[in-house]
């Protein structure tokens, strides 16, 4: 055979190559064959290497086997044992059938054996002739052979019964090699399974076998009994009513049940090891489940439980994803605290764990990533080193999107800079960009964090609703509001305003069914518009976004009779004693909207009746309707609403220094690749790296502290770690073209490590923005910053601290230090960043305030009602601070990622609220303070109305303080701690439970200063009681143990002060607060026990509350902002 002409059909060429001789012109043809042209080989790759005729060989060789087994059933079946005992032993009378029969089989099996043995020689004959199978296949075999030479020998006995344990060797090849034909790699945990059956099939055989042929010299049992006496015998029951008569076959079942167990235990372990290794790996999600169900797969590099019970609540919070599985791929063991949640059966029927890696296809496969509905790549935000956790998602995500392209992918990542190396993704998340945005616009907006925090959970509505403190009611149901979207032709709400303004369209619809439209889309373009004011003509087929407790296509309505008649209902509005029944009711994911008129409430009754002009009595003018369609001329600005208009670019400070000259337009330097462009406050001329240090001179300026600077506003100071490049989305919003220019505050950097170049060229081209070197642990580099001249102190959580080892141990130098600034700094308002949520119970904590403390135990109490009736995850939304927007937490906003799934347009409206995209033509986020000026407009609907058709503005929540006084039954209700120890307990006792605590005292802190003064005469009066004597001198002995704790921290941060050589006139003491800082202290929801000795005061959010809300008239109520989505026009026209 010519190799250059004939290719062999058995063996496939790897290369055909053709060469050419430049001398003699003559072209060769090669073949290359991949195996060696031998006879040998060719053999061997038939019977051995080819998986499919050898697993033909195999399956052969295998029904060989049974049938010698099965003809040796036969055989004793029909066998007539003699008379001779001693011959049973050997001889058995055989058919010539029979012996044909077993002889031919044995001629073939033996030549297969032989070439089988050729074939996988490898140079040592006696290890192949010593193995147990070659062993067994000569005893079966070869007297077989001898009988056709010796016939007289052809009734000896042979053990033809052990070719079932050569049967079992080669069912294993046989499946061994059916799993490569099909290339399926994962079947260790099968081929254990069917090793121990056959193992077990195989004892039951031979014992059984054997036990009938040597009792044929005995009791002579038959094949039935010998079966069943081996089934008694391994299940350790031993009935005895069959057993082994004579010593041979008792000698073969103490044999058989020692080599039981020794094989046995061993397969059980092996099973055992197996299993374990299984349940660690999570076995596979079968094809089948994969193409009838539909299923996402979660990615993260380490599971925690906090991580997971908030993306399964999230997730299964929506009807039409009850359905879905969820895929865990993770490459670390599953946990304790994961496998306990996973073992509910909750979980356990649609949540499938893997322990595998993304980045290989075999796991990718496992989890059927190619067949998921989507992909969820979560970063570890606790990693120390934050970028390589970025390097592995980004691994992770081109992994995915190389395996399966069709996947839809949700990514989050940690640094914006590594945004644009995962573009290709549907939603990405960048956590410090959305994390710095949000702390900015605390600073301006109160609360930002805790409004969009809500508005991206899913809720009912219903928390808080059992709770005896009417905020609580008020602001567990406002919680439920969230972001939804209709088409205008399809809707209810907004369908009859088609061809009408956006404004108009908004205002109704709030008046009408108590929603707040938001936004607009059109159909031909993908941006989304906030506010887009009222120069937007509504169109059919626009997308409508907005706030509602729950979506339109889950609400019943409900009309009056007026309506179902035919008739014009009146408005709810026609006048300012008419309001709206605004009458929600959530349950079970439908809202029943109670829309019938109310009557006039009796203006008698103590009802906010609106103030008279001149004193006559009438009402002042009723606020103007809501126009159609509006030009820009019927826009006028309002002096309650709008911004103070701003000619002149340059700013003088109060000190008389030099101008600045700024300038609109775009940051010239991005810290990274894929910012979005905002339009904001510039410096005319970019600022020397060496003026934005703040505490060091330079040539240009000699300033040393911001007080030499002469800051007109408020500094915002930030205590970062490190300059990143996040930090930059935390100037944008604050110098974003729509703040005012002169409510523009500074904003210094307190970095514990000095920025490089790169970061100094982002942010010199921004007014007002300085940096320092230190930290906040450290009381000289918050006073050289100017902290006492700072309205605003945000405390980013540093990445050197995010892991301990205890995880939520990691934020506990961040909740001390922020405490020591508190009790230093009362009137700052502390804005803190925390790794992990359940901390916020520990700021600004009061081991003896017992509001808190009943707080507690009610929201206690909260959870294991919004458990049983599936409310919001959010168990520590009724902490104070979180209410009030002082404390946030960056995991707060997974569900951000997690509601794209099922609102794909989240992430965008987020994107715009907190001012990281703008889009032309849409509005943004602000906020204002309704004075008592204002109060005249009464309710939250008539306000609604006023901004609509004054400025085109649409408030879409409040931020309300109140305070909260105990009442003496609500005292005595709660036990109180001694605040100090005292020597007369008899007398005393009485006096910690009456007015020790700071909540149970009878007077204010002007009284108590009064009372010290004073002290001498009480003292001397002899006409008081003896008891009345002793209340007052242990209210004496605290108010002066606690004012000399504060004079001791004053004294304190003074020396500090004179030590740096700065003024201390600008520190006030606790003890010499204007009334100024009392109210906002008061509005920062941070007024303590010292001011007030009756009342704590809280802050809340009120999400799109009803029309009827009152603007209450009281000093809390007076500092109230609210939430507005401004349009851009108006801006617009203002400007001009």
């Amino acid at each position: 055979m010519d190799p250059k002409i004939i290719i062999p059909t058995w063996v496939s060429p790897s290369v055909g190559t053709w060469r050419s001789d430049p001398d003699v012109g003559q072209r060769v043809q090669v073949e290359f064959y991949v195996n060696e042209n031998t006879f040998k080989e060719r053999l061997k790759l038939f019977f051995i290497k080819n998986q499919r005729s050898s697993l033909r060989i195999r399956v052969f060789n295998f029904s060989l086997k049974l049938l010698t087994c099965l003809l040796y059933i036969i055989r004793v079946a029909t066998d007539n044992p003699g008379q001779g005992a001693s011959l049973n032993f050997f001889c058995v009378y055989l058919f010539f059938c029979f012996w044909f029969a077993q002889v031919i089989v044995a001629i073939i099996s033996f030549l297969e054996t032989m070439l089988l043995m050729y074939l996988s020689y490898k140079g040592n004959i006696w290890e192949q002739i010593f193995q147990v199978s070659f062993l067994l296949e000569m005893i079966n075999t070869v007297p077989f052979i001898i009988t056709i030479f010796w016939p007289s020998i052809r009734n000896i006995f042979i053990p033809v019964f052990l070719n079932c344990w050569l049967a079992k060797c080669a069912l294993e090849n046989m499946i061994n090699d059916v799993h490569r034909a099909i290339q399926r790699t994962n079947s260790a945990m099968f081929n254990q399974v069917l090793i121990l059956i056959c193992t077990l099939l195989c004892l039951v055989f031979t014992g059984t076998c054997g036990i009938q042929h040597l009792e044929r010299a005995g009791k002579n049992l038959s094949l039935f009994n010998s079966f069943y006496f081996c089934i008694v015998t391994f299940s350790t029951v031993g009935f005895g009513d069959v057993t082994p008569r004579i010593w041979p076959s008792q000698l073969l079942v103490v044999i058989m049940i020692c080599v039981a167990l020794v094989v046995l235990p061993l397969q059980f372990e092996e099973l055992m090891y197996l299993w374990m290794e299984r349940q660690k790996s999570g076995g596979n999600y079968s094809r089948h489940r994969a193409q009838t169900e539909k299923h996402v797969v979660l990615c993260v590099s380490a599971l925690k439980i906090d991580l997971l019970m908030d993306f399964l609540n999230e997730f299964y919070a929506h009807p039409r994803l009850q359905d879905y599985y969820v895929v865990i791929l993770c490459p670390s063991e599953m946990d304790l605290q994961v496998r306990r949640v996973l073992q509910i059966p909750l979980w356990s029927q649609r949540v499938i764990y893997l322990q595998g890696s993304v980045l290989k296809d075999q796991d990718l496969l496992r989890a059927k990533m190619d067949d998921a509905e989507a992909c969820f790549i979560l970063s570890s935000r606790n990693e120390v080193d934050r970028m390589a956790a970025d390097h592995q998602t980004i691994l992770r995500a081109w992994a995915v999107k190389d395996f399966a392209p069709n996947c839809p992918l949700y990514v989050q990542i940690l640094k914006p800079e590594n945004k644009f190396h995962v573009k290709f993704a549907d939603h990405v998340v960048c956590e410090e960009e959305f994390k710095y945005a949000m702390l900015a616009l605390n600073c301006v907006c109160p609360a930002t964090s805790t409004l969009v925090t809500l508005l991206v959970h899913t809720s009912r509505g219903r928390e808080g609703q059992q709770s005896p403190e009417q905020w609580q009611r008020m602001y567990g149901c406002c919680s439920g509001n969230e972001v939804y979207h209709i088409r205008l032709c399809d809707s209810k709400f907004f369908g009859e305003y088609n061809g009408k303004s956006f404004t108009y369209a908004s205002f109704h619809a709030h008046k009408k069914y108590g929603v707040c439209l938001i936004g607009i889309k059109r159909e031909d373009n993908k941006s989304i518009l906030l506010n887009p004011g009222p120069r937007h003509i509504m169109a059919a087929t626009d997308t409508c976004y907005y706030i509602n407790i729950t979506k339109e296509e889950n609400s019943a309505f409900i009309f009056n009779q007026e309506e179902r008649k035919g008739r014009p209902a009146r408005g709810n509005y026609d006048g300012p004693s008419q309001l709206p029944v605004h009458s929600i009711i959530a349950s079970m994911g439908t809202v029943a909207m109670d829309l019938q008129n109310t009557s006039p409430p009796d203006l008698s009754g103590g009802k906010l009746v609106p103030p008279t002009i001149n004193g006559t009595g009438g009402r002042r003018p009723s606020i103007a309707p809501v126009q159609e369609i509006a030009d820009s001329s019927s826009i006028l600005p309002c002096d309650l609403l709008s911004d103070q208009s701003e000619d002149d670019s340059v700013f003088i400070d109060e000190k008389g220094h030099s101008p600045t000259e700024y300038v609109k337009g775009y940051p010239p330097n991005s810290p990274y690749i894929g910012s979005s462009p905002t339009l904001c406050h510039l410096l005319a001329e970019k600022a020397p790296f060496c003026c934005l240090r703040l505490d060091q001179g330079c040539r240009h300026n000699s300033f040393e502290d911001a007080k030499a600077y002469g800051f007109k506003n408020k500094l915002i100071i930030v205590s970062a770690e490190t300059a990143g490049n996040g930090l930059y989305n935390f100037i944008v919003p604050l110098r974003a073209y729509y703040r005012p220019r002169k409510e523009l505050n500074p904003i210094v950097l307190l970095l514990d490590n000095p920025p490089d170049n790169h970061f100094l060229e982002a942010i010199c081209c921004f007014p007002m923005v300085y940096y320092m070197a230190g930290t906040i642990d450290n009381l000289d580099s918050l006073l050289q910053c100017g902290i006492i001249y700072a309205d605003n102190l945000v405390v980013v959580d540093k990445e050197s601290t995010m892991s301990a080892e205890e995880d939520y141990m990691a934020d506990a130098k961040t909740i001390v230090n922020v405490q020591t600034m508190f009790r230093l700094f009362p009137s700052l308002s502390i804005i803190t960043e925390l790794t992990h949520p359940s901390n916020m119970r520990f700021m600004q904590f009061r081991a003896k305030d017992c509001y808190s403390l009943a707080l507690s135990k009610l929201e206690k109490v909260r959870q294991i009602l919004s458990n049983r009736d599936k409310g919001s995850n959010l168990a520590f939304m009724f902490r104070l601070p979180f209410a009030a927007g002082r404390v946030f937490s960056i995991s707060m906003l997974d569900t951000l990622l997690y509601q794209s799934f099922v609102k794909d347009y989240m992430i965008l409206i987020a994107r715009l609220l907190l001012g990281l995209d703008t889009t032309p033509g849409s509005g943004y986020l602000c906020a204002m303070k309704v004075t008592e000026e204002d109060l005249w407009i009464s309710t939250y609907g008539r306000l609604f109305q006023k901004l609509c058709s004054s400025s085109a503005e649409i408030p879409i929540g409040i931020y309300r303080t109140e305070s909260h006084i105990f009442t003496t039954s609500e005292v005595r209700s709660q036990s109180v701690d001694d605040c100090e120890d005292t020597k007369d307990k008899g007398d005393e006792s009485r006096s910690n439970d009456q007015s020790d605590h700071p909540l149970l005292r009878k007077k204010s802190m002007q009284w108590a200063r009064r009372l010290s003064k004073k002290s001498v005469r009480w003292q001397g009066a002899s006409r008081d009681s003896s008891k009345d004597h002793a209340q007052r001198i242990a209210q004496q002995r605290l108010n002066l143990y606690r004012r000399s704790e504060r004079e001791e921290l004053s004294e304190l941060v003074r020396n500090r002060m004179r030590h740096l050589g700065l003024p201390t006139s600008g520190y006030e003491d606790l003890t010499n607060l204007t009334a100024s800082d009392v109210m906002n202290r008061v509005n920062l929801g941070y007024l303590q026990d010292e001011q007030n000795d009756h009342q704590n005061t809280l802050s809340y959010v009120l999400i799109n509350p009803s029309p009827d809300t009152r603007l209450e008239l009281n000093d809390i109520v007076s500092k109230t902002p609210l939430y507005i989505t401004r349009s851009a026009s108006n801006k617009e026209s203002k400007e001009s």
